[in-house]
């Protein structure tokens, strides 16, 4: 389905710009597998892939249903928000999160509901927590949404107002989802199957939140079987003290620094009519790298 592989492609993207300063770069290794080799260890990052990748066919199957491209589902049909004004009419066509919601849930935990794992197995536990992270992953789409309203009448006097269920920017789901990962709570799988907290002194994660059971692994070397690529050869930032400085980034083994040159539109003006007319400015930058 198209908008299945509209929402597969729209998670991998916005992985990348999530992780695109941090040592695992949301590498991709393998197609087939969409995140790769990363996804065969139940770390924080596996959490991170399945909630983002619920979140994006959620999202696009929805939209797509808003849109007419699914004959199976139309516009929302959610109830009328309680917190609405009384003369505001709740109509129009909203994306159907709750159809992108059920059809996210059916298509993609079939595959760890199907398979059978023994009681209490460090197989059992990673199906669990795969289930756990793509409903995460669903709820964050529609935690994310919000109502949205229009005003009708002549000239703009607004006399109706009709409102909608609405998704938000994809990036404001991977933004909630990045924040969920830094926060993500560790646990393990008991003798009776169920997913438990590994130290008690923490708070029980709820639905919202990512949950994992092993530590990640070195991604400041390159390991094809973890599916790291290690930060050798990274743009770093020298003076950043944050996760994508040449410090953190790099591991420790220092950096590389050349002088490149990098040409770009500069004292653009607006030539009438209908031009913009701009120069080419030459600028000389310093490039740091991992090395």
């Amino acid at each position: 389905m198209l908008a299945v592989a509209n929402g597969a492609h729209q998670a991998l993207l916005e992985c990348r710009h999530q992780f695109q300063h941090r040592r695992w770069n949301c590498s991709i290794l393998d197609e087939l597998n969409v995140f790769g080799p990363v996804t065969s260890i139940p770390s924080r990052e596996t959490a991170f892939a399945h909630a983002l990748a619920a979140a994006g066919v959620t999202y696009a199957v929805s939209r797509a249903c808003r849109d007419g491209h699914l004959s199976s589902c139309g516009c929302s049909r959610m109830g009328r928000p309680k917190t609405l004004r009384k003369d505001w009419i709740w109509g129009g066509c909203g994306d159907n999160l709750e159809y992108g919601y059920k059809f996210a849930q059916g298509f993609i935990d079939v595959r760890e509901r199907e398979r059978k794992f023994k009681r209490g197995s460090r197989k059992q536990g990673h199906a669990l927590m795969n289930l756990h992270n793509n409903e995460a992953g669903r709820r964050a789409v529609i935690k994310m949404s919000r109502v949205t309203c229009k005003c009708h009448g002549v000239s703009g006097s607004c006399s109706l107002i009709t409102c909608w269920q609405q998704l938000s920017n994809f990036r404001e789901v991977g933004d909630f989802i990045r924040d969920k990962y830094d926060g993500a709570t560790e646990v393990r799988v008991n003798k009776r199957g169920r997913l438990q907290l590994r130290d008690s002194r923490f708070r029980l994660p709820t639905a919202n939140d990512l949950v994992y059971l092993e530590e990640s692994p070195n991604y400041c070397i390159r390991n094809y079987t973890v599916g790291s690529l290690g930060t050798e050869g990274r743009i770093c930032n020298r003076t950043s003290i944050d996760l994508d400085g040449c410090n953190l980034l790099c591991c420790g083994r220092g950096y590389n620094t050349m002088k490149t040159t990098l040409k770009e539109r500069c004292q653009c003006k607006f030539k009438w009519c209908c031009e913009v007319e701009c120069k080419t400015c030459i600028k000389s930058i310093e490039l740091h790298t991992c090395k």
